[in-house]
């Protein structure tokens, strides 16, 4: 068996998706005429009317760029000074164990797994969203599509939920570097930066394979091999909510950990590629231990919370054999650039007499 091929970021990275969180708007960026060309109308409309706030979004927008550029051996020094020094409270949260997953989970593995399961038995085991409709403080705009395709599942124990968090709360406590999950949320924990990726997330990621497979086969949901984990934090002094945007994943798994909390809402539009003229919403609630599956490429936030403190797990899955033809997040032929980990989960390409015949082997057709 050959050795498996390195993962790789896309040059986008350094250039595109850079959240003004002043205005609400993601911008590409290459110098500042094309900024000011290609997003001063959209600026002016969110209210960067004047010369000096524009200025103030360069240098937001030119700060970002080279935290980005910095931020492979940042997160490497991170991760070497946390596993030398930090002393989790919870160690035994760090290796997946079926005692954490919900008796439902472990149900719904075991269909997804036997012999003849399809997607009409599976359905009967989940949540489905993709054909209610409710959503409030904005203009009604009618019936939604039925094909949302978000389900809710069971995943975790409202026990191993409370341990989760506390081990979280125990390290956002303690003098270790941290670094924050990506420009919209400031609180948080990278997961692979605890240790996690091997012994918690790649197991998960691998349990759920039989389930996104049947939901999402032409996304490569048989052959998710890579992801990106964090957790995030809202609370009233701290991130109260999620502006719109997309992920850069084929699949999320987004699980509600905790703790008390009030309002704060998801809120799901249309898939990106798939706008509409008047953006359509629907709200969906948290359930603790129960996780939501979604597109990557939905339009999605949170609304804000109104009391106590929410955290929850996102889980970016993402297949290599569907990002190595289409970069999610610039919509091109990636442009390959070297990454730690698992970078955004492209590959190499292989010579031309390795490639699997045919490609649909992956659940791609």
């Amino acid at each position: 068996m050959s050795a498996a091929r390195p993962f790789r970021g896309c040059a986008c990275f350094f250039t595109d998706n850079i959240f003004v969180g002043r205005f609400g708007l993601h911008v590409r960026y290459r110098d500042a005429a094309q900024l000011r060309r290609d997003h001063g109308r959209a600026l002016r409309e969110r209210g960067c009317r004047s010369e000096e706030q524009l200025r103030e979004v360069l240098r937001e927008v030119e700060a970002e760029v080279q935290r980005r550029k910095q931020l492979t051996h940042q997160s490497v020094e991170r991760r070497a000074i946390i596993s030398k020094c930090y002393k989790p409270k919870h160690p035994e949260v760090y290796t997946l164990q079926d005692s954490f997953l919900a008796p439902e989970f472990l149900e719904i593995e075991r269909f997804c797994t036997s012999p003849g399961a399809d997607i009409q038995g599976l359905l009967s085991y989940l949540e489905s969203f993709s054909a209610q409709c409710s959503w409030t403080g904005r203009q009604d705009t009618g019936n939604l599509p039925t094909d949302k395709r978000i389900y809710r599942l069971p995943v975790f124990t409202e026990q191993f939920c409370q341990a989760l968090v506390d081990e979280l709360e125990n390290f956002e406590q303690s003098d270790m570097p941290k670094g924050r999950p990506n420009t919209m949320n400031n609180y948080g924990v990278l997961l692979n930066e605890l240790g996690m990726d091997e012994p918690f997330l790649t197991p998960l990621r691998e349990r759920l394979l039989p389930i996104t497979a049947l939901l999402y086969p032409e996304l490569g949901g048989a052959c998710l091999d890579s992801h990106k984990a964090f957790v995030v934090k809202y609370s009233l002094h701290e991130d109260l909510d999620l502006s719109s945007h997309y992920d850069n994943a084929e699949v999320t798994l987004n699980v509600s950990l905790g703790k008390e909390f009030t309002e704060g809402n998801l809120y799901f539009g249309d898939f990106n590629q798939d706008p509409s003229p008047v953006p359509r919403y629907m709200e969906v609630e948290h359930v603790v231990g129960r996780g939501l599956l979604h597109r990557g490429g939905q339009i999605h936030g949170a609304l804000p919370i109104a009391s106590g403190e929410r955290w929850n797990l996102i889980v970016w899955l993402r297949s290599s054999a569907v990002r190595n033809q289409l970069c999610p997040m610039c919509h091109s032929k990636p442009q390959l650039v070297e990454a730690e980990g698992f970078g955004d989960g492209f590959t190499e390409p292989q010579l031309q007499e390795e490639l699997p015949q045919p490609l649909s082997v992956c659940a791609l057709g």
